[in-house]
């Protein structure tokens, strides 16, 4: 009996683990990376370090871009680390392949990182959740507020992998559906180095908007590039950055950047609340600000760990049947919350960036020119193709 007890304390004080697959060296470990293991690390610290009175520990991994390894991953943090969640998983591709590992084995996972509208439709499930931003909402944000204002032509530089494709798909259907016609698109393999070929299509195609349904790295030598070849300024045309983060905009700098119109879930300099928050994300950061993915696995980890110690277990149905119950006010979102698809809906806000001259220094670049409301936002359940969703 002595042994039984022994055994059984031992096993209540094993850490609880939460895994973080990220990409801690490609074109997306700006946005992801080692800011999100920091990120994750901090919410635990804030929550006073342990829960259940197990001590909390983020392991962190790299997946590399690589679908099949981040799937492997998946695999050795769930079955042989003793990890009980994981976050984040930085790219789509790489997402949906952990998520089928987390699936099958009834575990909660959180997609910071990744856009594809696939996580929270064809690709749901019980304890998915899909947190900062999908296609969709980046989609129907920017190319709504485009269109509206005259720029109802569109080309599309796409990524050629499941983020990009979702993102063309849907933003075709939001501009079309408000009045706009997409006059052509080619695809781009992930990491292109030369977009010279894609911009001159681009260019030829007289669109009103170029498109970039990219990420990263791409977005930012897209972005680079096109000004190199005098797109906006000789050739009259917009780029618009279906997804930019505030550093791809810091690595691309204003000179470049300023005028263009982008979507995100989180700017740091929103409130006093996003403020204070940077301010001690920076000094632990190199200075650098955190990115929407970032404070978005922040966020979802304090909200994870707060769904655990009211559950009084780390049971994936207990947690997620309170994650979903529980409303989400932090420094994120407002009012934010999950719902039965895993999307979890929160504010959504468009940006335009600053002129040199409007900005106070590095990382001032954003103006806000509106705020979507959750609802309005993300895509409606009523649409949802994920076989959750009671209709």
């Amino acid at each position: 009996m002595l042994f039984a007890a022994t055994s059984g304390t031992m096993a209540q004080t094993k850490p609880l683990k939460l895994g973080a697959i990220l990409d801690m060296s490609g074109l997306y470990a700006d946005i992801t990376g080692p800011g999100s293991e920091l990120a994750a690390k901090m919410a635990a610290e804030d929550f006073g370090g342990e829960v259940l009175g197990r001590k909390i520990e983020i392991v962190a991994a790299d997946h590399l871009n690589k679908a099949d390894l981040s799937a492997n991953i998946a695999r050795d943090m769930l079955d042989n680390q003793g990890v009980e969640a994981i976050v984040d998983v930085a790219a789509s591709a790489t997402a949906l392949a952990a998520s089928e590992i987390a699936r099958a084995r009834n575990k909660i996972i959180i997609f910071n990182g990744p856009g594809s509208i696939r996580l929270s439709n064809e690709a749901c499930g019980p304890y998915t959740v899909h947190y900062v931003f999908d296609t969709y909402a980046q989609a129907n944000v920017t190319g709504l507020a485009t269109v509206k204002n005259g720029l109802d032509s569109w080309y599309f530089l796409s990524a050629d992998y499941a983020f990009g494709q979702d993102l063309e798909k849907d933003t075709t259907a939001v501009v079309t559906k408000a009045g706009g016609k997409v006059v052509g698109s080619v695809k781009h393999p992930l990491n292109t180095a030369d977009f010279s070929s894609f911009l001159l299509q681009a260019q030829s195609s007289k669109a009103k908007v170029v498109g970039l349904a990219n990420a990263g790295g791409d977005t930012i030598t897209a972005i680079k590039q096109a000004a190199e070849f005098g797109l906006t300024k000789s050739g009259g045309q917009k780029l618009s950055p279906l997804l930019a983060f505030i550093s791809d905009i810091d690595s691309v700098g204003l000179d470049t950047a300023q005028g263009l119109i982008l979507a995100e879930g989180f700017y740091w300099d929103l409130n006093d609340e996003t403020r204070a928050f940077t301010k001690r994300f920076q000094a632990r950061n190199k200075g650098r600000v955190p990115t929407s993915a970032q404070a978005g696995v922040y966020s979802s980890v304090s909200h994870y760990l707060k769904a655990v110690k009211a559950a009084g277990t780390t049971d994936s149905a207990a947690v997620m049947k309170l994650m979903k119950e529980t409303p989400i006010n932090d420094m994120f979102a407002k009012n934010g919350k999950i719902r039965e698809d895993g999307r979890m809906i929160h504010d959504f806000y468009l940006f335009e960036v600053k002129k040199p001259s409007e900005s106070k220094g590095r990382w001032d670049y954003y103006k806000l020119s509106a705020t979507v409301p959750a609802d309005q936002a993300f895509q409606p359940l009523e649409a949802s193709r994920c076989p959750l969703v009671k209709k």
